[in-house]
């Protein structure tokens, strides 16, 4: 397939950099995609943000059928023109935030490039949406990335990375520089592949541990007591950190998954209003 330069010449197309779009034209790195992926024959994938259908090309070869989701409708005329012969895809045009996957079937896998400036509210209505989801690689900022797979302790590790590494097992696969990408990005991305478990980490609910997280972590100079009581009562809290035996003088981002969700269990369901 053409590069992106080339085929956005063609059509007489420029990236819209109000969508934050920048598309991949290096064949290692999306060779690289496409072998984190680990797709076999039999697998059903669904690609958020097909582009220029670089990655889709290399989708299609290797899975029994690909769905190239894509919200915008001069770049799905694209590919719907320059992919018309491969039989097993089909292109959709939708915004990745509001489609239904369960639509497409279940145990899909899951591959994309999730433009920057919406990137973090896709992760989490892919999150909402993984009882149809095997796995997923997708390609994020760095910042965001090395945020998500974050130990307890570092200092980028929070919500995000608690509420993820709860749900999936989370490996970053490698870093992408912005020489990659045509237009060129001021940052470098990385790759990540979510794997999701069959059953939260915590045995918790994502709606029961998600607000005692995000507690936590509302004001990370606090002490983990303190945090808490901006949304439970003293006497609750006092109860959970004796029944858990955690200390309340810790900070939030030094607790781990297993540890918070101990807390969760041990907290009321009920927050103070």
């Amino acid at each position: 397939m053409d590069s992106p330069s080339e085929l956005m010449r063609r059509h007489g197309l420029r990236a819209k950099k109000s969508w934050g779009q920048c598309f991949l034209h290096d064949p290692s790195v999306l060779d690289r995609i496409v072998a984190a992926s680990s797709i076999s024959g039999d697998d059903v994938v669904l690609e958020i943000g097909a582009g220029l259908g670089s990655l889709t090309c290399r989708l299609a070869a290797a899975a029994r059928r690909v769905i190239a989701v894509e919200r915008d409708r001069d770049l799905a005329a694209v590919l719907r023109t320059e992919l018309q012969a491969v039989p097993t895809l089909e292109v959709v045009e939708a915004n990745a935030l509001t489609i239904e996957l369960a639509s497409f079937g279940d145990a899909l896998v899951v591959v994309g490039n999730l433009p920057y400036n919406i990137a973090s509210p896709l992760l989490f209505r892919l999150l909402a949406q993984r009882s149809v989801v095997q796995r997923a690689t997708l390609m994020l900022q760095r910042e965001l990335a090395d945020r998500l797979v974050a130990p307890p302790g570092s200092r980028l590790y929070g919500a995000p990375s608690v509420l993820l590494q709860d749900l999936a097992e989370v490996r970053l696969c490698f870093v992408v520089p912005g020489g990659a990408f045509v237009p060129r990005p001021r940052v470098d991305s990385a790759v990540l592949r979510l794997d999701f478990r069959a059953e939260p980490r915590s045995g918790l609910p994502f709606e029961r541990l998600q607000p005692v997280v995000h507690a936590a972590f509302a004001q990370r100079r606090k002490t983990l007591r303190r945090s808490l009581e901006s949304a439970y009562d003293r006497d609750p809290i006092e109860q959970a950190l004796a029944q858990t035996g955690l200390d309340g003088s810790r900070r939030g981002e030094t607790l781990s998954g297993l540890e918070f969700g101990a807390l969760a269990r041990a907290l009321p369901e009920e927050r103070r209003r």
